[in-house]
Parts: structure tokens; sequence; C-alpha cells
């Protein structure tokens, strides 16, 4: 089933979010759920604050960049209580990022190439390794959202001052995207 996105100003993406165990109800379907909406919004990667949902949960798809990543064929993976261990800061990129939480924004944000993380996989078997290149990019970004932050956490204060009204705006519901969205009512 396809769920709705939850859009910047919506409380639940500011929240740190809770480990799980292997018996949280439905885990399997919301994962399920987690791909389906993936794909309906044609993003690459989507954590479970962005459905509404306070726990360390991540699908990251990066086969749909194969084309100009070969390197990334086949690649889909879920992230159940994943964690940045260390950051390896002595190599940094920038590069633009966007958010299907903050859409029709996109920033360039300065991210360390390489990163130590732990998870767990969808059989909860523990994973503890260095990442790097475009995926420990990718795995930043949507490992922010479980500790309630966002892309543009990290940009300039001039740049932050420069979107302001977008990103108000995006609280006010007055955007247009391709996919189901849930926006804060006031």
């Amino acid at each position: 089933m396809v769920l709705p996105i939850y859009i910047f100003g919506q409380p639940v993406l500011r929240k740190v979010a809770e480990d799980i165990t292997p018996d949280y109800p439905q885990l399997k379907d919301l994962i399920g759920d987690m791909w389906e909406t993936l794909a309906e919004s044609e993003g690459i990667g989507l954590a479970a604050p962005q459905i509404g949902k306070p726990i360390r949960l991540v699908v990251i798809d990066l086969d749909v960049l194969a084309d100009d990543m070969p390197e990334y064929k086949g690649f889909k993976q879920v992230y159940i209580n994943a964690h940045i261990v260390e950051y390896d800061e002595s190599n940094t990129d920038v590069s633009e990022e966007g958010c299907l939480s903050i859409p029709a924004i996109h920033e360039k944000v300065t991210r360390p190439t390489r990163i130590h993380v732990e998870w767990d996989d969808e059989n909860f078997e523990h994973h503890d390794e260095w990442v790097e290149g475009y995926l420990a990019r990718v795995m930043q970004h949507e490992f922010d959202h479980l500790d309630g932050k966002m892309f543009v956490d990290r940009i300039s204060q001039l740049r932050k001052q420069l979107i302001k009204s977008k990103l108000r705006a995006l609280t006010q519901g007055r955007f247009r995207c391709g996919y189901k969205t849930k926006v804060v009512r006031k």
C-alpha cells in the first residue's frame, strides 16, 4: 500500500526515532509498504519518520541509478536500528540533495565521503561496516531522519534564510508533487 509522505513541518520529522525488535507489529507489511511508497514517489531512500512512524527503519533503492552508477545494479537494502557510529571527516564532498519530505527544494550539502555504520537487516542480522561514496551520502541523508534532522539543517544560515519562504509554504500545504503527502493542518 502506498502511504502518504509527511512533509516538512510535521512533528514526527523532528523526533529521534526508536530502535525496534523483531516482534514489531506487521513489520514485513510495513517494509513492503515503504518499498511501494518509495517506488511511487520515485525516490531512492525513505525513512520511517517520513511516513509518520518514529522508528529506526530505512529502505534504500540505488538500483534506479544503475544506468549512471553500474556498481549499484540490484542494490535494494533495508536498514533497521541504523546508527552512524563514526564519521571520517578527512574527506568531504559537496553535492546537491533533495528530499521527498521537502518537495521542489534542492540545496548543496557537505558530507563526509566515508562513515562507520551499524544496522540490522530485515532478518535482524547485525551489520557493522565502513561505507563510502554515494551510498555513504544517501545513508547519512536517510539516517539523519532517524535523528530528527533534515538536509536543510546542514546548509548555511544564508541559504536557510533564502529558502525560508519556500519552507513556510511547505508547512502550509502550498506545493505540488506527484505523490501522496500529509501536511500539518493548523
